[in-house]
């Protein structure tokens, strides 16, 4: 057997709201490391959201949620695939408890998190959920794999900009973070060989540097470096390790659900941030946080801000 993470995140552009990465983890025979999981997997999944297919949706999740269609397909996947881990959320605190319990600490020092709640699931139906969730372990049994894992981490504002201001840009901090996630997930299911499996970062070429401020105990040997893809290989106790940073790394199966367990839950943040300024600035347009829209937002709730005594560091992100 071996190990199989896929990583991806959410949120890399915007100025408000957090960077989020997650990382999903996969017990696989090694001889099916290579395969195609939605071929293997046959009906047991599907890379849309056709209503028709029995098959759990499992894309990237740009092609599962559009701004304004509601979190019903993104949040019936995600949460069907934890329920194979034997997990059901009932709230919002639930869902950052679940997969982010690292960063509830940093999301609680925020004010609009402050004794904010809402039920979960918002947009499907808990009863499907389970029965996708059954119907997909049931599938993923006939194939001898197991989801060991869906973990998150949540960058919020005050955390990434000194991230930033450490490794002098974002695409740096996104590379940092997303292996102190592959790091802990391997130290969780060590003892057997794994492929570690990520988007490219910011369009970068070289990750040899990253890798070994966070692993420092290991001399990565450069397998490819290009535009296409980046690979890495090293030894761990004796067991085989190799990363590959993909364009459209988000097309592997184990990163999709990265991708979508991160875009879930900047969705989930964002409503809390948005609530809070409704309160305090009725009638505002809710904000996704991207650049031009952000520069909306900030402007019209500048006079709450400084009336709340809120700083400016703790809303906006520098890049």
């Amino acid at each position: 057997m071996a190990i199989l993470i896929g990583t991806d995140e959410a949120g890399y552009g915007p100025n408000l709201g957090p960077l989020v990465i997650s990382a999903t983890t996969w017990q696989v025979p090694a001889d099916l490391l290579e395969a195609d999981f939605y071929e293997l997997l046959g009906a047991g999944v599907q890379a849309s959201a056709d209503p028709a297919s029995p098959g759990l949706p499992i894309a990237d999740s740009k092609t599962l949620y559009q701004a304004g269609g509601g979190l019903g397909a993104l949040e019936t996947s995600v949460l069907a695939a934890a329920v194979t881990l034997g997990t059901e959320v009932r709230t919002w605190d639930d869902v950052w408890q679940t997969f982010a319990p690292q960063s509830v600490a940093w999301r609680d020092q925020l004010p609009w998190y402050d004794g904010y709640q809402a039920s979960v699931p918002q947009d499907a139906a808990l009863d499907e959920i389970v029965a996708r969730g059954r119907r997909f372990a049931s599938h993923l049994a006939t194939c001898d794999i197991r989801l060991l894992a869906m973990r998150s981490v949540a960058i919020f504002p005050p955390r990434l900009n000194a991230l930033i201001d450490r490794f002098d840009t974002k695409g740096g901090a996104l590379s940092f973070e997303t292996l102190k996630l592959v790091r802990e997930q391997l130290a969780t299911w060590d003892g057997e060989p794994a492929v570690i499996l990520c988007d490219k970062h910011g369009g970068r070429n070289r990750y040899a540097p990253v890798l070994q401020t966070v692993f420092p105990a290991i001399l990565p040997t450069v397998v490819a470096e290009s535009r296409q893809q980046s690979v890495y290989r090293w030894q761990d106790g004796g067991q085989r390790r190799e990363i590959r940073f993909s364009a459209r790394g988000e097309t592997a199966l184990c990163t999709a659900l990265a991708s979508m367990l991160s875009k879930y839950l900047r969705e989930l943040a964002m409503s809390g941030f948005n609530t809070f300024w409704l309160n305090q600035v009725p009638g505002i347009r809710p904000t996704a946080g991207y650049p031009v829209d952000a520069k909306r937002f900030r402007s019209e709730i500048e006079p709450a801000r400084m009336r709340l005594g809120i700083r400016d560091a703790q809303l906006w992100r520098k890049r």
